[in-house]
């Protein structure tokens, strides 16, 4: 299969929030263009395009994972599901021994909780020592490895450890397929990220502002005055550049052995894809949420189908937009995007192979009109970007 990406450029505003802080508390920032910007970290919105899948139902369960250090938990419900005979301590200790001759990793109690159980409290359960990515349906076969070599593990293990491996290094799911797993303990097994996203900046110079607040007691009297608690958190608010791509080719390639049978192999790239780019489009990280409310959407999003390499638009905004007299950034940074992204694909682009489509809301995105075709709503542009990767991927290499 020819090589195939998938570039989402969209542009947000976000009110006074926190979206991602550093080591401080304070919002992440950048420099570029010769001034600080607001900066959301690759991290934050790859993590928040993952749960997306969840909390909207993108996706079926059993085409994702969990990433979690407590995986011998995780497989040990699964053993006790499939042999309610097996009590929850075997099936720690059945989980413990499987997953660490899948991956390499040693699983064990943590140091730290080792020997701290009191009179009649059970051990802490063993943990892996980084976060383990498996899916579920890794999960499911690893879970009726281990019940069927129950009665004496380790010579199941002995005669089968080559099973297991591969249990873990097939029927990857659509989370791993795209944001990629590294396993330290047995390199050949990590599956590399088909998605690439970018730290979100803003088109602006941005400075952190403070936000001093009090809380007061509700049981003082008028004989105590004063706060209950003092305190501040810092803010600030941004329109923001966001950008990510998909290399569709390497999706194929991670779920290829992960595809129900029923099915051509191009049905779970599509929804894979269709789940990504509504995923990173709509969801939003969730810092201090509960503080700023900050629950926006894209102004405008733009998707590029392409065969040549993947093009950030970052560079329109490397002078930093000003805002106009009254008013915002948006209006003015949709004129860059309409001004640059002509400009790169004519000395860079190829017409022949790259689609594109615009999603946009309101009067201030009005320029953006003409880069592509241009989509009703979210729901249409999904449909549209499916059905075209779905037919490139039909096309003879």
């Amino acid at each position: 299969m020819k090589r195939i990406f998938l570039d989402v450029h969209a542009l947000q505003t976000v009110p006074p929030s926190n979206l991602n802080r550093d080591d401080t508390g304070a919002p992440k920032s950048a420099v570029y263009g010769g001034v600080p910007r607001a900066r959301v970290s690759s991290q934050a919105w790859k993590r928040a395009t993952r749960t997306y899948f969840t909390d909207e139902h993108l996706l079926d369960p059993s085409e994702l994972g969990v990433r979690t250090k407590k995986v011998a938990e995780v497989l040990a419900e699964r053993i006790t599901g499939l042999d309610p005979a097996i009590e929850e301590g075997l099936a720690l200790s059945l989980a413990a021994e499987v997953i660490e001759a899948a991956t390499g990793s040693k699983i064990e109690v943590p140091k730290r909780k080792a020997g701290s159980a009191k009179d009649g409290e059970t051990q802490a359960p063993p943990q892996s020592k980084y976060l383990m990515f498996l899916s579920a349906r890794q999960l499911d076969g690893l879970a009726r490895f281990a019940v069927d070599g129950a009665a004496d593990i380790k010579a199941h293990l002995k005669d089968n450890k080559a099973k297991a491996k591969a249990i873990a290094d097939t029927r990857h799911s659509v989370d791993i397929a795209l944001f990629g797993r590294m396993v330290a303990d047995s390199a050949d097994i990590n599956v590399d990220a088909a998605v690439q996203v970018a730290h979100a900046i803003s088109v602006h110079r941005v400075d952190n502002e403070s936000d001093y607040y009090t809380a007061v007691d509700d049981r003082n009297t008028d004989a105590e005055p004063g706060a209950g608690m003092i305190g501040t958190v810092d803010f600030n608010s941004a329109t923001l550049y966001r950008y990510a791509t998909v290399a569709v080719h390497q999706l194929r390639d991670n779920l290829g052995q992960g595809l129900r049978e029923d099915e051509p192999i191009t049905d779970p790239v599509r929804r894979a894809v269709e789940a990504f780019v509504h995923g990173f489009a709509a969801s939003l990280p969730t810092g201090k949420i509960n503080t700023f409310g900050h629950h926006t959407l894209p102004d405008a999003i733009i998707v590029k189908l392409r065969t040549t390499r993947p093009i950030s638009f970052v560079a329109a905004f490397e002078e930093p937009v000003a805002s106009e007299r009254g008013g915002g950034h948006v209006r003015q940074a949709a004129g860059r995007l309409a001004e640059y992204i002509p400009d790169i694909e004519r000395a860079y682009g190829d017409d022949t192979s790259t689609r594109t489509w615009v999603l946009r809301v309101g009067p201030n995105t009005e320029k953006l009109t003409g880069l592509g075709e241009e989509a009703a709503n979210l729901t249409a542009l999904l449909a549209s970007v499916g059905a075209a990767v779905e037919g490139h991927m039909e096309k003879p290499a």
